[in-house]
């Protein structure tokens, strides 16, 4: 199988980069091939141009489109800020996930063109799940994300996964958490 990894963290040295080796390394351990777009590490630029919104893609974002055809499964790794995704993320959807390339308007229907792929969700937050229960933001972060853009444009949200309270975690808690990423990747 193809598998996609995006990820967006600044940091190399992140939690969220110790998820995305673990993915990459119990999936190619289990034969399956692996791509990974590092949008920091390639200097993705978030922002979309005015051409772009009359419908031209420069060649930057034809290439990530070509990387989402090739893959099977896309997980998406990054941290919640500020309830949401961080900038680079929402960029990459804003660009990437064009009109006509990844949904479309038919007789005012929408229409997913990404049917058939496959999406994990992997997010790190600071605050714990309680905290997020508590004010319904943890619903509120599954409607946006997996119904709002990745189910919206086809997808099949496989998990959406919440490693809570990661800067004051301990390295017991980070290894299990990476354990279950290991477990999930083996079983792929």
């Amino acid at each position: 199988m193809n598998h996609l990894i995006v990820i967006a963290h600044p940091s190399p040295k992140s939690f969220n980069h110790a998820l995305m080796k673990t993915a990459v390394d119990g999936l190619q351990l289990k034969g399956h091939d692996v791509v990974v777009r590092d949008l920091y590490a390639i200097g993705f630029q978030p922002a979309v141009s005015s051409s772009e919104l009359l419908g031209g893609n420069g060649d930057d974002i034809l290439q990530e489109q070509k990387h989402l055809l090739w893959a099977d499964v896309v997980t998406f790794i990054y941290p919640i800020w500020w309830t949401g995704l961080p900038a680079i993320m929402k960029g990459y959807i804003d660009r990437v996930f064009s009109y006509g390339f990844a949904y479309k308007y038919v007789n005012d229907v929408q229409m997913g063109l990404l049917k058939g792929k496959k999406a994990v969700i992997l997010n790190t937050q600071g605050k714990s799940h309680v905290e997020y229960a508590k004010s319904g933001m943890d619903q509120a972060l599954r409607l946006t994300s997996d119904k709002g853009i990745f189910e919206y444009c086809g997808f099949e949200v496989l998990y959406h996964l919440f490693f809570e309270s990661v800067p004051g975690s301990d390295e017991q808690t980070r290894q299990a958490w990476l354990q279950q990423i290991a477990d999930m990747a083996s079983k792929a």
